[in-house]
């Protein structure tokens, strides 16, 4: 096989496109992390936004770079469903932010933070597997990453249940019940999204072991 930076004349250019979207995702879910533990939401909420629109200019800059490209490293399927599934991550924490500044009076005394730090850890684990790309496609550190991103997607999981039953079984506030279900599923789904890239890194590492 050949050398990675001898086919990809933009190697560094792509994996560091690709890198910086990982990153953007992090971002995001450290600045989730600060608006379900903190009361301030107004500089956090700033912060969403400018993440938000880091990554949709890196998204697009990643789609323009694959038209302009005529040879990549990495098969441009796996390019564009990396740089897809990269994207959803702070798509759907905005989606969580915009809900919970909206609702969050209604929700006190509903624990977010738990989810949200699990949320984090997993971006962590995106960004890492993201850069193992340019380190020569591992598949021994590819997979123990992919071992913890399992990890943690199973922790989220399990979660879900505790405030599930407090909500519905002990409390007596449908509405505020419904709510939090909305916004728990919203983590769950980002978690999920983070297992997504995970899979795409880890397949595209198995294709050229």
């Amino acid at each position: 096989m050949f050398s990675l930076q001898t086919i990809f004349g933009k190697g560094d250019r792509f994996y560091g496109l690709l890198e910086q979207s990982a990153d953007a995702a992090h971002e995001s879910a450290k600045a989730l992390q600060a608006l379900v533990t903190q009361t301030d939401h107004a500089p956090v909420m700033a912060a969403f936004a400018a993440t938000r629109a880091r990554e949709k200019a890196l998204a697009a800059q990643i789609s323009e770079e694959l038209v302009n490209t005529f040879v990549t490293a990495l098969d441009r399927e796996d390019i564009e469903a990396l740089n897809s599934a990269l994207y959803k991550i702070p798509k759907t924490v905005e989606k969580f932010a915009e809900r919970y500044e909206i609702v969050a009076v209604r929700l006190q005394g509903v624990d977010f933070a738990q989810r949200a730090l699990v949320l984090e850890r997993s971006t962590t684990v995106v960004s890492e597997m993201i850069g193992e790309l340019r380190r020569g496609l591992r598949i021994d550190p590819v997979k123990k990453l992919q071992d913890r991103l399992q990890t943690l997607e199973s922790e989220g999981d399990r979660m879900l249940l505790a405030p599930y039953r407090t909500l519905y079984v002990e409390g007596n506030d449908a509405m505020k019940a419904m709510l939090a279900k909305d916004l728990f599923e919203l983590l769950e789904k980002a978690i999920d999204k983070c297992r997504d890239v995970g899979n795409i890194v880890y397949s595209i590492v198995l294709k050229h072991s």
